[in-house]
């Protein structure tokens, strides 16, 4: 049991047990935004405590707050309530309490079924907390696939557009990942002298999984890179984010794009990197390719958009070609990786969750107030919105990557990671930059401080309900920026253990 106490399982089911709360108890709309407020600021606090009380120190166990009891017991099927943090899932569970809270903030006039909307969402952000502490294979995937509900009905219901189609996508999509990844588990766990779900032992040096297996390993990889990579998402299959993201209500979009996409990501350290580093060094160009053609194909196409929430969701597909791009970076003579490109991706994962939560949070205001998200119609708003205006602008420079911003130390993480491995495809994917640069700069330029427009001389700016969530992400992005090793330090905690074990030091 951890130290403190069962930190993690309060951290990870207040959200849910606040839902029942909300079910329950709560009578009338006000109620329930102020259950749900509370809920999410108090789990906000247990986040920042996890990660704050982590231990930084060294010699510190590099699983911390553990908690494990049998589960369930069957003949020789057994399955651990298995929780933890390290340094690479510590970070992401803070990101998740933050954003969970400015989703709560995002869906303030929400009157459409109110009690159910937040029920949703307190549940969906139980689930994104269960996947970054679950140490326990099947409860992981059990985590993984309980995402799915939420999600899906937070768009089908309070979405907008083709709002069913967009949500019977995601859905699709994300089941036949989960459909490899269930074959990949069961595989180990069917391997003979194996028997276990336990994810530290499966990633220890010397891992389990070097024996033989019912399946080649090379096949165990690749049916978990499948599953992460259509989260993450990466090109060729992304086409489900776009439409996801256009339909889904402010709240869904802020969630999706900040932790649910972390969600592949982060799979993909943990499981792929960290129990087949042979096969993610052997497939690491692979990974690269991918990457790169995810960083340009996503820069290319959003230049073309002409609605924000779509911009926006396809510059998401070309940053998470980033963290691609970084795992990648394993592709280096064995004995010489350094942690600047694995750091970088996981970096990427945080400020993107970041500064894309930004950006939907203000063109959900855009278009609540404006009615629009058509670029072309848009014009002069900042003269209008200079609150919604100036939180904008801050992601938007840091996601094309402005020095003093977080954005800008994720992406030089990377590159410097890369380059040593792979210059030539390092040397393409930085022309994403240039283009998300282009992108980001026109945009601005179309939006907010073109001709003021007459239709807009009523529009009002962010009240204080509205303005808390940007400022909450503005301070993150800007302190990052300044002071970055508050994350990258305990990034490359968590991360060293899998560096040794590729450069051959077991």
């Amino acid at each position: 049991m951890s130290p403190v106490g069962p930190l993690l399982t309060a951290t990870v089911f207040l959200p849910a047990v606040g839902a029942l709360v909300i079910l329950a108890f709560a009578r009338s709309d006000r109620s329930v935004r102020t259950w749900a407020l509370a809920v999410a600021l108090v789990d906000l606090v247990l986040s920042l405590l996890v990660f704050s009380m982590f231990d930084r120190s060294d010699g510190a166990a590099r699983f911390q707050f553990v908690e494990q009891f049998s589960w369930f017991s069957v003949d020789t099927f057994k399955a651990s309530y298995l929780l933890g943090v390290d340094g690479l899932s510590a970070p992401l569970v803070a990101l998740t309490g933050l954003l969970g809270i400015c989703a709560i903030l995002a869906s303030w006039h929400v009157d459409v079924r109110v009690r159910e909307h937040y029920i949703w969402l307190l549940v969906l952000q139980t689930s994104v907390m269960g996947v970054f502490t679950s140490l326990d294979l099947l409860l992981f995937f059990l985590f993984w696939e309980l995402e799915l509900v939420p999600m899906y009905m937070l768009i089908s219901i309070w979405g907008a557009g083709r709002k069913e189609y967009s949500a019977m996508k995601f859905l699709i999509f994300t089941l036949l990942g989960s459909a490899f990844m269930l074959v990949a588990i069961v595989a180990v766990f069917l391997t003979p002298e194996i028997g276990t779900f336990n994810m530290i032992e499966l990633s220890q040096a010397g891992t389990m999984l070097s024996g033989g297996v019912l399946i080649p390993l090379a096949s165990l990889f690749w049916m978990f890179f499948i599953a992460f990579a259509i989260k993450l998402p990466t090109w060729p299959v992304h086409t489900w984010l776009p439409d996801a993201h256009t339909d889904a209500p402010t709240a869904a979009s802020v969630m999706l794009a900040g932790v649910l996409l972390k969600m592949g990501g982060y799979g993909l350290l943990r499981i792929n990197v960290g129990m087949f580093p042979d096969q993610a060094e052997q497939y690491a160009w692979v990974l690269v390719a991918l990457g790169v053609i995810s960083v340009l194909y996503g820069a290319v196409v959003t230049i073309r958009q002409t609605d924000l929430k779509r911009l926006i969701a396809y510059s998401s597909v070309s940053h998470m070609g980033l963290v691609m791009l970084g795992i990648g970076s394993i592709g280096i003579t064995q004995g010489t990786l350094t942690s600047a490109g694995l750091n970088g991706a996981a970096m990427q994962l945080f400020t993107h969750g970041t500064i894309t939560g930004l950006l939907f949070l203000a063109t959900g205001l855009i278009y609540d107030k404006a009615h629009t998200r058509y670029i072309p119609d848009l014009g002069g708003v900042a003269g209008r919105m200079p609150i919604v205006a100036t939180a904008f602008l801050i992601a938007g420079l840091a996601s094309l990557g402005l020095p003093g911003l977080s954005g800008f130390v994720s992406e030089v993480l990377v590159f410097l990671g890369a380059f040593r491995a792979y210059p030539w495809p390092t040397a393409l994917a930085v022309l994403g930059i240039v283009l998300a640069a282009g992108y980001i700069l026109w945009m601005m330029e179309r939006a907010f401080f073109g001709r003021p427009r007459e239709r807009f001389a009523d529009l009002t700016d962010a009240n204080l309900v509205e303005a808390a969530p940007l400022v909450l992400l503005v301070i993150t992005i800007v302190g990052i920026g300044v002071y970055p090793a508050l994350l990258t330090e305990v990034f490359e905690i968590g991360l060293e253990p899998m560096i040794r074990v590729l450069n051959g030091g077991g």
